[in-house]
């Protein structure tokens, strides 16, 4: 009976159902697209993925958070971010802080409920006011009792990316990156920097700019390395991954499907996608030596440095408040 009741429930989340935002057990699919959720509502079916590294994508587009468990979707939820003049920045980041009773620094001790702090400077995402559009001051407010569900599976490190691609993107093949034979001699072993020392623990995440032909590797949120990458064929949309595990053959990097992306297969990265990306073959050996399941791997069409041609896309890094 829980066997087909986790099925139902995986049909619900793949045909895009809701449930009423009290529920918090597994559900029976009830008739309404996840698209079309009420300010306030949301879905939350944990039971699909029980176990697993925990990503969130954030849609600026459609005010819409996404929670996933081992590269499954287990809940959406409707949001309010930043409104004109505080925007929210888009980008990768990861969690640096959880209170469940903070108040805010900034703004006159407001109150931000199950607060999971993205940046020092402010942005962070917490229980608060969705009023049915942008209206925050760049923070991501959820509604109470997802923030709360949200709070209780999260830990620090965790990887935020939180995009404003159109609902419809054009998509490609996405690259097979890090994976053994991804470099054919066209870029120069001597094109990388590394630093592990400057981050010795932490979880990992992995950014590949298409513009800037450039790949970024974070421990803790800090650099530890960076590298000139040749990829072929353009970078057309954000794409974001997590990583399942390290075999012989090398990464198993799972999709985690963008708002509105029309993903294919099963949502790991298959064969043919291979060999897109080209970069030392030392480079790409520090960079498999550091990863643990769960790392985060952002493939972007945007430029990530500052003042670039593209969208604004900021990859966030730790400090101290």
């Amino acid at each position: 009976m829980k066997n087909a009741k986790i099925l139902l429930l995986a049909m619900a989340l793949s045909l895009g159902s809701a449930i009423p935002l009290h529920a918090q057990t597994v559900p029976v699919a009830v008739d309404g697209a996840i698209e079309q959720l009420k300010t306030g509502e949301f879905f939350w079916a944990p039971e699909v993925a029980p176990e697993g590294p925990v990503s969130i994508i954030v849609s600026l587009k459609i005010q819409r958070a996404y929670a996933y468990r081992n590269g499954v979707l287990i809940g959406v939820s409707t949001v309010s971010t930043g409104k004109p003049g505080h925007e929210t920045p888009t980008g990768l980041f990861v969690i640096l802080q959880k209170d469940i009773n903070h108040k805010s620094n900034l703004y006159e001790s407001a109150p931000m409920p199950y607060m999971q702090r993205l940046t020092w400077d402010g942005i962070a995402m917490h229980a608060g006011n969705l009023p049915g559009y942008p209206s925050s001051h760049g923070c991501i407010r959820l509604p109470v009792a997802f923030a709360k569900l949200l709070f209780g599976i999260t830990k620090l490190g965790l990887t935020v990316v939180i995009t404003d691609d159109p609902i419809e993107p054009e998509t490609i093949s996405t690259p097979a990156i890090l994976e053994s034979g991804a470099t054919d001699g066209h870029a120069s072993p001597d094109s990388y920097k590394w630093e592990p020392e400057k981050s010795p623990s932490g979880p990992v995440s992995v950014v590949i700019s298409g513009r800037d032909k450039r790949l970024v590797v974070l421990r803790n949120g800090l650099e530890i390395g960076s590298g000139t990458v040749r990829i072929d064929g353009p970078v057309a949309a954000t794409e974001a991954f997590t990583l399942r595990a390290i075999g012989p053959e090398g990464p198993h990097w799972m999709r985690l499907p963008l708002p509105g992306a029309q993903t294919k297969g099963t949502g790991e990265m298959t064969g043919s996608e291979h060999g897109r990306v080209h970069m030392s073959d030392d480079f790409r050996k520090l960079i498999i030596s550091v990863l643990q399941p769960g790392a985060t791997l952002l493939v972007t069409r945007d430029s990530l440095r500052s003042g670039g041609t593209g969208k604004r896309m900021t990859v966030i890094v730790a400090g101290t408040n």
